[in-house]
């Protein structure tokens, strides 16, 4: 099943919005556009021409939000890789994401995330007879540590949680902890902004990079930062979208991406 991108248009103008605390009157005084024309456009019945205006008075890439506008962009050339595998599950009006990387070798496997439901998760463990040493969160939002005592159980994974967000129980991930997995590496970076502790897990040794990114950065957008938006895109840049091109992006919500994607076509990024 193809999954949806996580935002829109009028998402990706809203986040921006908050992040920068414009209103719509500021915002169509910057953009020289009437506030009717703003609403119209928010509900998809605009004039397009209208788009790169908006994006250049809130820092935004004019084509790139554009695209989002015409909804004409969806990522392209995501690499199947093997070793690592993306489970989607529902929760109530929206859905989330949960992953698992694995050392093909000697099947030493870590979760990321929990997901709303972990069943397909728990049954591809058990079918593949992957041994997962490892949980870890990203961050600790309720989508994402929703099923986290079903895996717990029946993994016994020894479970990490970011430093700034810990949980009871949980081991501590640190900005620049390394953990081995088999002959992968993982390291843990700092990418907060959308949460007080948001965490990235960056994997070396499959055949390209994963990034395993929660919710700072989603396939053409990123996690709403209203309290910190220029830590949020700061981290992004230096943390994530300088890793290599062809890096595997895996997001807590909506579809795989990959760096280059996301320097051409994330409004946030691509200038």
């Amino acid at each position: 099943m193809k999954i949806p991108l996580e935002d829109l248009f009028e998402d990706i103008v809203g986040k921006a919005q908050r992040g920068l605390q414009v209103s719509d009157q500021e915002l169509c005084q910057r953009a020289r556009l009437a506030l009717e024309e703003f609403r119209l456009l928010k509900k998809g019945s605009g004039t397009p021409a209208s788009v790169p205006g908006i994006a250049e008075a809130l820092g935004l890439g004019p084509n790139a939000l554009t695209a989002s506008y015409a909804k004409s962009w969806y990522p392209t050339d995501v690499p199947e890789i093997d070793g690592t595998k993306q489970f989607n599950s529902p929760l109530i009006d929206m859905t989330v994401n949960a992953y698992l990387v694995w050392d093909p070798e000697n099947k030493e496997a870590a979760v990321f995330d929990t997901g709303a439901d972990a069943t397909e998760l728990l049954a591809f463990i058990d079918s593949t007879r992957l041994s997962v040493k490892y949980l870890f969160l990203t961050h600790t939002h309720q989508d994402h540590v929703a099923d986290l005592g079903a895996i717990a159980k029946k993994t016994q994974a020894e479970i990490f949680s970011p430093e700034l967000e810990r949980l009871p129980e949980t081991k501590v991930v640190c900005q620049g902890d390394h953990i081995q997995l088999g002959k992968l590496g993982i390291e843990a970076r700092l990418t907060n902004g959308h949460s007080p502790g948001g965490t990235s897990y960056v994997v070396q040794g499959l055949q390209n990079t994963v990034a395993v990114v929660g919710d700072s950065l989603f396939a053409g957008s990123m996690g709403g930062a209203p309290n910190d938006y220029q830590k949020a895109l700061r981290n992004n840049l230096e943390k994530l979208l300088s890793l290599p091109g062809d890096t595997l992006i895996c997001p807590g919500h909506g579809p795989l991406t990959t760096v280059a994607n996301e320097w051409e076509h994330n409004p946030f990024f691509a200038h």
